[in-house]
Parts: C-alpha cells; structure tokens; sequence
C-alpha cells in the first residue's frame, strides 16, 4: 500500500483531482468525515491528511511514501527528500517587501536590518546566503504586514500572490526571494523500496502536469 501525504484545503482537493487524472481511484481521499487517514486497501491507497508544515516531516521519516505539499514549506522545512515534480499549481512568490521608498536599491543602504516574518529560515538563508548581510530576524505568526507599519521590522517576507493586501496597506513587492508552487515529494527508502509502485504514479502525474500546462497554453 503507499502512503501519501496531503495538505488540507485546497491543495489536497487540487492533487486528489490530479491523481484521478492519471487514473488513480481516490474516492477514499473524498471521504466526508474527520478521520485523519483514509484508506482503501481494494485501491492501494492510504491518505494522510495533516497540517502543511507536517507533510515534510511524515514523508522524510517515513510514515508517508510520497507527499503534496508547498515550495514554501519545503525550503522552510528543509528536510531530506525527493522532490520529484513541479505541479505548477498553487502559484505564488516569497518576497522582501516593505514601504515603497525602499524599492530601486534603497533596502541595501539600511545597516542592522530586522525583517518580520513566518518564515525564518528561508529568511535567514536568503539574506545571508544570497545578499552576504546579517539581518536581525522577527518570528511572527500573523499579519506580518503589520511589522513595518509599526516599527517592528523594516521590511518582511511573505508569501505574495496578488498583491493586495500590500497594496492597501501601502506596501510593495522589493525582492523575489523564490518563485512558490505545489512540489511532489517522496521518501528516499521509498523510492527504492516500492520503486514498482511510486516510480508508475511519478511518470503518470508528470504526463497530466505536462497535459494541463499544454491545455492552458492552449
């Protein structure tokens, strides 16, 4: 049987479709009910459903062969895994943004940064990593919006999809840090282990993903 973990809402809706694309029986998955692991032994099938943060963390210990689960999640996680396919869904960015005088190389000029954010590794490597600079790092677990509009921070990074909410509370993109999408990932031991069963379902959903970016193309 294979395991696979999902993040509940819409990301799991948007890989069960997926896999009954490439012709896989989820029904067991579509389950109304609060049970957190859903299976059909007829399908081979086992659905773990659980929080984002924690799809990593089952997958790389093993409890989950395969997972579904955000590029945002995975570079703040950094666990050891397989990260297989690009979903291409769930599209976002992560970002540096703060008020909008800081844009066009302004943030560079500012010593002793603090940046308020949920995501302080990805933080931490991207400013060390990428920039070479020391920055003092800010965890916060909501509304890291407010971090700048009141002094916390100087700027934040987040998770940007529209853009409004900067917008209205006049904040603006300054750096790309990542580009964000669903990513597959799966256990390494799994991988050799149930290499009949994974390696079929891996090629099966790239053709669907390679089928949807050519349908919107399209």
């Amino acid at each position: 049987m294979l395991t696979i973990a999902l993040s509940k809402g819409r990301l799991a809706e948007q890989a069960i479709e997926l896999l009954e694309r490439a012709g896989y029986d989820c029904n067991a998955a579509k389950e109304k009910s609060r049970k957190l692991i859903l299976e059909d032994e007829k399908t081979g099938l086992r659905f773990i459903m659980a929080k984002p943060a924690d799809v990593p963390t089952y997958v790389e210990y093993g409890a989950a062969d395969l997972g579904v689960v955000g590029k945002d999640t995975l570079l703040e996680e950094g666990r050891q895994l397989y990260e297989v396919i690009d979903l291409g869904f769930g599209k976002c960015r992560m970002c540096v943004a703060g008020p909008k005088e800081l844009k066009d190389g302004k943030l560079d000029s500012i010593p002793n940064k603090r940046v308020g954010t949920k995501y302080p590794n990805i933080t931490r490597a991207y400013f060390e990593g990428v920039k070479k600079e020391s920055v003092e790092i800010i965890k916060l677990n909501g509304s890291v919006e407010l971090a700048p509009l009141i002094g916390l921070a100087e700027v934040i990074v987040d998770i940007v999809e529209s853009g409004r909410t900067l917008y209205e509370n006049g904040l603006d993109v300054i750096e790309t840090v990542a580009d964000i999408s669903a990513r597959v990932v799966v256990n390494r031991v799994s991988m050799k282990m149930k290499a009949d069963e994974l390696r079929p379902m891996i090629d099966k959903l790239k053709v669907e993903v390679e089928k949807m970016n050519q349908e919107k193309e399209g």
